[in-house]
């Protein structure tokens, strides 16, 4: 069984971690938020074994050395390499919490950055303070859930307007960008060829890139949103005969790519 991962941010003030003082043997505090989950929901007890991760590709493998105090001892530690093809996901808001289950499971596929949408024909509204908490949570819950090392990094939200000119800087570097919609004569296939270019260049100048899929709403993606984000340079793919749901479409499309990309083996 896998051991349960939690989630310490580097400059946590209660409980840091420092990599500067990392070392095997070393006793370390876990914060309020973090004891309470391992030691009170999980009832993890003394010499049992846990990971802990700064969610910057940070993994710490440690044992519980005293449950009352909060602390627990580095067994090892290790630096994962960020992806040099980085996963975007352009999820428009929708109603529901279709749009938080969509980003929940993207995280648990792997998905490394997330770009909340204010679609034209989107329902729901974007209110600061709240759906960002929001969408924060649900994503650090998502990457202890998976027991990855990176936590997905969350964007500020965009109109349709700000992700036109995201898209247009976008190709300029190099990247992709994918927009779902139910009436593009464009397939997978088609996206798997510029997949295998768009690596081979990463490889080449050493560069990062980035592949972003847009989905919209549970309205759909308007003409005259397609029709604007083509034309700076997007591709619009329909990814089959189904209709998929804006909470199911992302996160299909994310593990085609993971796929395809060797991130699942």
């Amino acid at each position: 069984m896998t051991n349960p991962l939690f989630l310490v941010d580097s400059h946590n003030d209660d409980a840091p971690i420092s990599r500067d003082e990392l070392r095997s043997g070393w006793t370390m505090s876990l914060p309020p938020d973090v004891r309470r989950h391992a030691f009170g929901s999980m009832r993890l007890t003394q010499s049992d074994a846990l990971q802990v991760s700064d969610g910057q590709g940070l993994r710490i493998d440690a044992t519980v050395a005293d449950p009352a105090e909060g602390t627990v001892l580095v067994d090892s530690f290790t630096v994962e390499d960020a992806p040099r093809i980085r996963l975007a996901l352009v999820q428009a808001l929708a109603k529901n919490g279709h749009d938080e289950q969509a980003i929940d499971m993207a995280t648990q596929i792997g998905v490394d950055d997330v770009i909340p949408w204010q679609s034209d024909r989107a329902i729901a509204r974007f209110k600061a303070g709240r759906t960002d908490r929001k969408w924060g949570q649900v994503l650090r819950a998502a990457t202890e859930q998976s027991r990855r090392a990176f936590l997905p990094v969350l964007h500020e939200p965009m109109s349709s307007r700000q992700l036109l000119a995201q898209v247009r800087r976008a190709c300029v570097h190099g990247d992709l960008v994918i927009v779902l919609h139910q009436d593009a004569t464009i397939g997978w296939g088609g996206i798997e060829d510029r997949l295998a270019a768009i690596a081979e260049r990463s490889l080449e100048d050493g560069r990062t890139r980035t592949i972003h899929v847009a989905v919209g709403p549970e309205g759909g993606i308007s003409d005259d949103e397609v029709a604007m984000l083509t034309e700076a340079g997007a591709e619009a793919v329909v990814l089959g005969s189904n209709i998929l749901r804006a909470s199911t479409a992302g996160p299909v499309a994310l593990s085609l790519l993971s796929r395809a990309l060797g991130r699942f083996s």
